[in-house]
């Protein structure tokens, strides 16, 4: 089984190679098979992306905007057409099981890119009356952006970058996690079928040192990083040396409210989903259920009779729908999770085991405190937290009680109390009787060491360009000289 590129980057409209770079192994999760080999990129290879991006700038920008519309649109229906080989390759560069990289992946990608590209020509600025003279404001690019993506949704996060980057006059240069690097050379070579001129989107491939170059490189105006809360905290304090805007799209320990008169059967739902699709490998998952006391048991009960439904098994095979994790390492740190969490106390409901290619078991446990390490750092595997709460205040305060704010949950039919909860919880992508779904309609983002800015939405458009303000004058000036 092999999914060997061209060649490892896409610069300035091409593939091109250069096998002085350390070499990358693509391994396919399910099997641990290598089924691509890649070269990083050498200084030679940066400085030909960055260059040809800083080239190619200016007249992108210069296009009229729905032009550039048009170029994403089509694009979009490249995307479409090919969403079967698409999909195959996102399971081979991820170990997805096939049945969800069908359903959202690249059709995500494919959401922002129209999104983006309907909105490009409906931005303008703002007129100010002032008497006899006026002003007005333009809406500029930044110039260069860099994107570091991660590994868990590639192709998306490339998408969910370059669409309102490259919409609104800006060039790109991304380098993919080195773990799957393999979807956004496919969207960098689409972008040139759909007719975007060479230069304007460049993939490099890398490990930290390559972000790290993007990260101080004069050049850029601008890196939006999705990642580690640690690997952001580096990438942000290369950036703010050479005031350079930043998105950060970090890490998460997101609770999820499960008051008593909630729905029991949307509750539990939305908590697998919060955990074990994607093998829990979503970094707005909600890994801390607080469930009210009264229904606890009938949570777990309900729960682990739902989770025997779950078909782990070869991603290819379209009745699966629960995959491997990413890397023997991903395993390993989840099962260190799971045997501390049962050191400390903790209930094991359901799962707590490891099994061939890179499986681990959806894991439950009960009776966690918020002291356990399970309750207060990021896992990034199937391992679901239950917490129980008796007071509206206690689950907030509790819910609160941690470094991140990226998610959060609210189930209950009460929703005076939904939207009052809502309003207290400390993150910044909130969902009443839903988790997880993320439209790219509505700005997804963090607050406290989760990060900043927004990606999706109009929002996101701020992120990417700056203002420029035009005072006008119309009268003779007055002056005092």
């Amino acid at each position: 089984m092999k999914a060997q590129p061209n060649a490892s980057h896409f610069v300035n409209g091409e593939y091109i190679d250069d096998e002085n770079g350390e070499v990358i192994e693509v391994t396919y999760a399910y099997g641990e098979e290598v089924i691509a080999r890649l070269h990083a990129a050498t200084p030679q290879i940066m400085e030909k992306a960055i260059a040809s991006a800083r080239a190619a700038q200016t007249a992108w920008a210069a296009m009229a905007p729905v032009e550039r519309g048009r170029i994403l649109h089509r694009a979009v229906g490249i995307i479409r057409e090919r969403a079967e080989e698409l999909a195959l390759l996102e399971t081979l560069d991820t170990g997805k099981p096939l049945q969800e990289t069908r359903a959202a992946d690249w059709p995500s990608g494919a959401d922002a890119l129209e999104y983006f590209a309907g909105l490009a020509a409906t931005l303008t600025g703002e007129t100010m009356p002032l008497g006899g003279d006026f002003a007005y404001t333009l809406r500029e690019p930044l110039g260069v952006c860099a994107g570091i993506g991660a590994w868990n949704y590639p192709s998306q996060i490339a998408c969910w970058k370059a669409a309102p980057a490259l919409s609104v006059g800006n060039t790109m240069v991304f380098k993919p996690s080195e773990i799957t690097p393999l979807g956004a050379l496919k969207l960098a070579e689409i972008f040139i079928d759909a007719g975007m001129p060479a230069g304007v989107f460049n993939v490099v491939q890398g490990y930290g040192a390559v972000g790290a170059q993007l990260a101080t490189d004069p050049r850029i105006a601008k890196v939006s990083l999705t990642g580690s809360v640690p690997t952001g905290g580096k990438v942000y304090a290369a950036a703010a040396g050479q005031m350079k805007h930043v998105t950060m799209e970090l890490g998460g320990k997101s609770p999820l409210l499960v008051f008593d008169d909630a729905s029991l059967e949307d509750a539990v739902g939305a908590a697998m989903l919060a955990n074990f699709y994607s093998s829990g490998q979503i970094c707005s998952n909600g890994t801390r259920i607080f469930v009210q006391k009264g229904i606890k048991e009938a949570f777990l009960q309900r729960l682990t009779e739902r989770m025997a439904k779950i078909t782990p098994g070869d991603p290819m095979d379209e009745a699966t729908d629960f995959g491997p994790l990413i890397t023997r390492a991903q395993r390993d740190k989840v099962m260190g999770y799971i045997e501390a969490a049962k050191s400390e106390g903790a209930r094991l409901v359901a799962g707590g085991t490891a099994g061939a290619d890179l499986f681990v078991a959806p894991t439950v446990f009960a009776d966690v405190t918020d002291d356990m390490a399970i309750a207060r750092e990021e896992i990034f595997g199937p391992v679901m937290s239950v917490l129980e709460f008796e007071t509206e205040d206690e689950a907030i305060a509790r819910a609160n009680a941690t470094q991140f704010g990226l998610a959060a949950g609210v189930f209950t039919s009460d929703m005076t109390r939904a939207h009052r909860v809502v309003a207290q919880l400390q993150a910044g992508t909130t969902w009443i009787n839903a988790y997880n779904l993320t439209p790219v309609e509505m700005p997804f983002g963090a607050v406290k060491g989760s990060g900043f800015g927004r990606e999706n939405s109009r929002h996101a458009i701020e992120h990417y360009t700056q203002i420029k303000s035009v005072y006008v004058g119309m009268t003779p000036v007055d002056s005092p000289w």
